[in-house]
């Protein structure tokens, strides 16, 4: 049930507990999203939601089409909202376009010219790892999307960081899905932290060909599943 209260977030049991409800219910929602709990194709039911955050249907359509505006879901005529589904054209496209971003912040900002920068990436990846320990994937996601932000700001190249800044949500789906993969057939969360705690330490040392050696294998098992026959999990992609 809805109340009136000054909360900030949903509480232990998801029911939405603050008069933002949109906002609130949008977060609920993308939460659910990048912790892998709804996956790619998966059906939004008005009815099953509005029970779970306690809400009306006017504030959670609202919701639902911030959440569609920033790409995380699909809303078509007569047919609802399902979670957007990356094809595979997509993917390629994103993190083509992401690994050319990183490599040009490496190449402008390491070494590291401002130590300030670097403070950035530290307090994402602290955030990273508290995330691990907890096992908040949502969250995870999104601060992984943070660290790897930190790293294009290290450059101080405005224009730079607002073009990757505009690929964020997409870049999300792409984090939310490889974590899924990865943490189900090839590392657990705390591994997967200490790579991005590996990168840090290679920006740290200022070797730009070192991090970006390290960058082109960083998510080499992305997306891929183990194959009959393959035990390394590699698929012929």
């Amino acid at each position: 049930m809805v109340t009136s209260t000054s909360a900030s977030a949903p509480s232990v049991s998801g029911r939405i507990k603050s008069s933002s409800l949109v906002d609130l219910a949008a977060e609920a929602i993308r939460k659910q999203i990048l912790s892998g709990s709804l996956g790619p194709g998966d059906r939004l039911i008005e009815e099953r939601l509005t029970e779970e955050l306690g809400i009306s249907r006017p504030p959670l359509r609202e919701a639902l089409r911030i959440l569609s505006q920033e790409g995380l879901i699909e809303t078509r005529p007569r047919q609802g909202s399902i979670v957007a589904t990356l094809t595979d054209q997509d993917v390629f496209e994103i993190l083509t376009l992401r690994s050319a971003l990183e490599k040009l912040a490496v190449e402008l900002g390491v070494p590291v010219s401002d130590p300030h920068r670097l403070e950035r990436c530290r307090h994402a990846l602290e955030q990273m790892e508290d995330c691990a320990r907890r096992e908040d994937r949502a969250t995870l996601v999104e601060r992984g999307y943070a660290f790897h932000a930190s790293i294009v700001a290290l450059a101080g190249h405005r224009r730079l960081e607002t073009t990757y800044a505009s690929v964020q949500q997409q870049l999300l789906l792409c984090m939310a899905r490889n974590l899924y993969v990865r943490e189900h057939y090839h590392e657990n969360l705390v591994d997967h932290v200490a790579r991005h705690r590996f990168l840090l330490e290679l920006i740290e040392a200022g070797d730009p060909q070192a991090v970006l050696a390290e960058l082109a294998v960083h998510g080499e098992r992305s997306f891929t599943e183990p194959q009959p026959g393959k035990p390394d999990g590699r698929q012929n992609t």
